[in-house]
C-alpha cells in the first residue's frame, strides 16, 4: 500500500470531477509527498498551482474547490490551504492501520512495483581494465552498479548486469610483457620490472603457468609472438581473479561483453561505421584544437567525424586515428549500438571519476544510434578515501602500488563495505573509515541498521519466552487488533514504515540507491527511538504480559518495520541478522 500513491490518485480524480477535460501530461506534474514540516499534516499536494494556469484561475481557488471536495473523504481528518496554493491533508489512524495489515499482507513484497513494466535496462558497471584484481577504486563502483540493477529489478524492470572487457590495446600488450617477465622468472632469470609494467605478484602464477604448459619454448619465439601467448593466458587469470573478488560481495555479471569482438573485418565498429555513414551521421573534416593543445602537440588533419554536436555533444568526435586504426570511441559508438540492437532502450553505464568527460559523448552515441529511442544515464562514483581513526590508512597489497577490493573485504566484511560504500551519493567523494565501521555503536551507520533487525527478532524471541501461550504466527500478526496503536509514538512508526514505498520507487526514478541506505538508517532511529521510550513509559513496551491484544498490535508493528529493514538491506546487497554477536 502506498499511502502517496493511492492519495495521488485521489486528487487527480478529484480534478476531473472538478474541472472536466483537463490533460493528462498537466495532471502528471500532480506530487502527494510529505510536508516539509511535520506539523503542517500528513500530505500535501501541488495539485492547485498545477493546473490553475491552464484553467485561467487562481491556485487558492482552486485548492479551497479541492479543499471542499475532500471534507467528505473519511480517511481525511483535516485539510486546508497554505501558502500560494499547497493542499495539506492530516489522515485519519485508520489509513496507517490499513499500511500495517499492507505490510503483513505483501512481507517480502511490500513497496515492489511494476513501474518498470518489464522494459529491458542494461546496466554497465566496474568494467575494470583486466589488467590485475579489483582496487578500491572499482570497490564503489561494483556495489552502486550492482545495488542499482537490484534496485531496478525490484521496480519491475527486466535488467541485465554487463561487464565491459578492455581486452584489447596497448594496455594488454603490456599486460602479456609482464606475464612474459614472470615466465622468464619462473624458468630462473632474475628479473627487473620496467616502470610502466604491472608490477604485482598476481602475474607470478600466470608465469609459473606459461612454464607449465610451455616449458622453455617461448624464448624461442619471435617477441611478437610469445607476448600475445602470454597476454592471452594472463586476460583469462585476470578475468577469473576479477569475478572472484566480486564474488566476495555477491557481485555477479550476467553478461561478460569482449571489447575484441567489435573489432576486425566484419566486426561491430566496422559494420558501424558503414552504418553512420548511410545515416549522414559521419563526414570528413578537421577539429578545432582542445583548450590547452599547442600547434606542437595537436594534428591539424582532415578525419572522420562524428557529428556529435548534433546529438548533444561539445564537439563532434573522431572516429579514426591516423594510423587507421579506430578510435575508443569509435568502440564505444558501436559497442551501445550493439546493446540498442540487443534491444536495451534503457542503458546505464557506471563509470569512475576519471570518466566525466565522457557522459555526453555516450548519451550523443545512444541518441544517434537508436534515433533517439534510448536513453542512457551515466553514473559517477566519486573517489574513496581509505583511513583508519581519521588518518591515511596504508593495509597490505596484491597488487603493487593499490588497495585490492580483496583486502577491504577481508579488513571489515561484505555488509559493511556495501553499506558504507552506499550511505553517500556515489557523485560526492567519501571518506571509509576502517576503524568506524568495525565500531558496534550508533555511530556506525551498518551496525545501527543490522542491530535494528536484530533488536525486532529480539523482541520476538521475549514474546516466546514471557508469553508462551501468545499466537506469534504471521495469521496472528495479520489479524492482531492494529487499531489498539494510536498513541503518537505508534503512528510516528507507522507513517515512517509508510514511506517506503514511496522511497524505494523515488529511488529506482532516480537511479540512486543511496536514499534506500538513508531510509533504513532513518527509520532504525525512528525503531530504536521507540524501544527507548518503552523503557520509561510501560505503555509503550512492545511486550506487556498483563496485555495480549496490545501485546500482539505492537508486535505486528515491530514485524513490520523488521520487514522493512529486511527489504531495503537486501536490495543494497546488506544481510539482516537475526542476532549480532
Amino acid at each position: 500500500m502506498d499511502i502517496f500513491a493511492l492519495f495521488t490518485t485521489r486528487v487527480i480524480d478529484a480534478l476531473h470531477a472538478l474541472y472536466p477535460g483537463l490533460d493528462s501530461g498537466l495532471l502528471a506534474r500532480v506530487v502527494v509527498e510529505p510536508p516539509r514540516d511535520a506539523a503542517h499534516g500528513d500530505l500535501s499536494t501541488n495539485a492547485a498551482m498545477v493546473v490553475a494556469k491552464p484553467l485561467g484561475k487562481n491556485p487558492r481557488e482552486v485548492a479551497t474547490a479541492l479543499v471542499e471536495h475532500f471534507k467528505a473523504d473519511a480517511d481525511v481528518t483535516s485539510v486546508e490551504v497554505a501558502g500560494p496554493g499547497f493542499i495539506n491533508f492530516r489522515l485519519a489512524n485508520a489509513i496507517w492501520h490499513q499500511v500495517l495489515r499492507s505490510v503483513a499482507a505483501q512481507g517480502a513484497d511490500f513497496g515492489r512495483s511494476n513501474a518498470g513494466r518489464g522494459e529491458k535496462v542494461n546496466v554497465e558497471y566496474v568494467s575494470a581494465n583486466p589488467t590485475g584484481p579489483m582496487h578500491v577504486g572499482h570497490t564503489r563502483g561494483a556495489v552502486f552498479g550492482d545495488a542499482l540493477a537490484s534496485l531496478m529489478a525490484w521496480s519491475g524492470y527486466d535488467v541485465t548486469r554487463e561487464y565491459y572487457i578492455n581486452d584489447t590495446g596497448g594496455q594488454t600488450i603490456i599486460l602479456g610483457r609482464s606475464a612474459l617477465l614472470r615466465y622468464r622468472q619462473a624458468l630462473g632469470e632474475t628479473i627487473e620490472i620496467p616502470s610502466g609494467f604491472y608490477p604485482g605478484d598476481y602475474l607470478i602464477p600466470v608465469g609459473e603457468a606459461l612454464k607449465a604448459e610451455y616449458g622453455t619454448s617461448l624464448l624461442d619465439k619471435p617477441e611478437e609472438e610469445a607476448v600475445l601467448i602470454a597476454r592471452e593466458a594472463a586476460l583469462a587469470v585476470m578475468m577469473d581473479l576479477i569475478r572472484a573478488d566480486l564474488a566476495q560481495l555477491n557481485i555477479h555479471h550476467d553478461v561478460f561483453f569482449s571489447e575484441r569482438t567489435l573489432h576486425g573485418v566484419g566486426g561491430d565498429i566496422e559494420s558501424t561505421l558503414a552504418w553512420l555513414r548511410e545515416e549522414g551521421m559521419v563526414y570528413e573534416g578537421r577539429l578545432e584544437a582542445p583548450k590547452g593543445k599547442t600547434p606542437e602537440d595537436w594534428e591539424d588533419r582532415e578525419q572522420t567525424l562524428f557529428r556529435a554536436t548534433d546529438y548533444g555533444d561539445d564537439t563532434d568526435r573522431a572516429l579514426i586515428k591516423s594510423d587507421g586504426s579506430y578510435t575508443y570511441f569509435a568502440a564505444d559508438i558501436a559497442y551501445h549500438r550493439n546493446k540498442y540492437l540487443r534491444g536495451f532502450k534503457h542503458m546505464i553505464n557506471v563509470l569512475g571519476a576519471d570518466h566525466s568527460g565522457y557522459v555526453k559523448r555516450l548519451q550523443a552515441a545512444v541518441k544517434a544510434v537508436s534515433h533517439g529511442e534510448a536513453d542512457m544515464d551515466v553514473r559517477i562514483c566519486q573517489l574513496v578515501r581509505l583511513l583508519k581513526n581519521g588518518e591515511p590508512f596504508k593495509m597490505s597489497k596484491r597488487s603493487g602500488d593499490l588497495v585490492t577490493l580483496s583486502d577491504v573485504v577481508e579488513e571489515v566484511g561484505s555488509d559493511a563495505t556495501r553499506f558504507m560504500l552506499l550511505f553517500r551519493r556515489n557523485d560526492a567523494s567519501m571518506d571509509f573509515d576502517f576503524a568506524l565501521v568495525k565500531e558496534q555503536t550508533r555511530d556506525n551507520p551498518v551496525f545501527y541498521v543490522q542491530y535494528a533487525h536484530a533488536r525486532a527478532c529480539s523482541i520476538f524471541r521475549t514474546a516466546r519466552r514471557d508469553m508462551p501461550d501468545l499466537d506469534l504466527s504471521a495469521a496472528a500478526l495479520a489479524g492482531a487488533e492494529v487499531e489498539l496503536l494510536s498513541s503518537p509514538a505508534d503512528l510516528e512508526l507507522i507513517r515512517m514504515v509508510a514511506t517506503w514505498p514511496r522511497t524505494v520507487a523515488a529511488a529506482a526514478i532516480a537511479h540512486e540507491p543511496h536514499r534506500l541506505a538513508f531510509y533504513v538508517h532513518d527509520l532504525a532511529a525512528a525503531f530504536h527511538g521507540f524501544w527507548a521510550k518503552g523503557k520509561d513509559d510501560p505503555s509503550l513496551r512492545f511486550v506487556n504480559p498483563s496485555d495480549a491484544k496490545l501485546t500482539l498490535a505492537r508486535l505486528a508493528l515491530v514485524d513490520a518495520v523488521r520487514q522493512v529493514i529486511s527489504n531495503g538491506l537486501g536490495i543494497l546487497g546488506v544481510t539482516a541478522p537475526e542476532e549480532l554477536s
